[in-house]
């Protein structure tokens, strides 16, 4: 017996209906798993900081002119007559913290006072402060500054010279500068100068 339309119209759907539930279950049935890494980092700026001392015991900052190291040149540099020499040592390092090494510039040497114009300088490095006097010569290390080198306003030609990197917990080497001053000719009698010097040190990058 051939089936009824009202038959073949329940089988259409039954079938339809079929093809649904199959249809949601290939969709389940494809999800694909899935899985993630991650990953972070933390960054911190390292320090930069040098440090003098005049007598290589004793270390501190002197950041600005407002602040520098007072040298203590020899006794009689507050009774000069022409021609004399006085010197004193000043010593450099980075401090401790301080891990990258750093190049050191003489960013200033001016002079003021009566007799401003009648000092002339000369900076080297020598091995220890006690190797500084009037009587050292550039020969006993490295020259910074050539004898006779006139104070002025302006940047002054210098040499520049390089301090070693630190550690966390200790400062670096040290490098002792000699500085040399001597009388002019027109010294102005009973007439004061002072000098000042800045030096600007630069990290170096690793």
């Amino acid at each position: 017996m051939a089936p009824t339309s009202s038959q073949k119209s329940r089988k259409v759907k039954a079938l339809l209906a079929g093809g649904l539930v199959l249809g949601v279950g290939a969709a389940v049935t494809l999800a694909a798993w899935t899985d993630q890494e991650w990953a972070t980092g933390t960054f911190s700026a390292g320090t930069f900081d040098i440090e003098g001392s005049i007598d290589g015991t004793t270390w501190a900052s002197h950041a600005s002119s407002g602040e520098a190291a007072a040298l203590s040149f020899e006794l009689n540099a507050d009774n000069l007559t022409p021609g004399d020499k006085v010197a004193e040592a000043f010593a450099l390092r980075t401090a401790a913290g301080t891990t990258y090494g750093a190049t050191v510039d003489l960013i200033e040497a001016s002079s003021i006072g009566d007799n401003a114009s009648n000092l002339s300088y000369e900076i080297f490095t020598v091995p220890a402060i006690g190797d500084c006097n009037a009587d050292a010569t550039a020969g006993t290390g490295a020259s910074i500054v050539s004898t006779g080198t006139a104070f002025s306003a302006g940047t002054p030609t210098a040499t520049e010279f390089n301090l070693a990197a630190g550690s966390t917990a200790d400062a670096g080497s040290s490098t002792v500068l000699c500085f040399q001053v001597t009388a002019g000719t027109g010294l102005i009698e009973g007439g004061d100068a002072t000098a000042t010097w800045g030096f600007e040190a630069t990290s170096q990058q690793p």
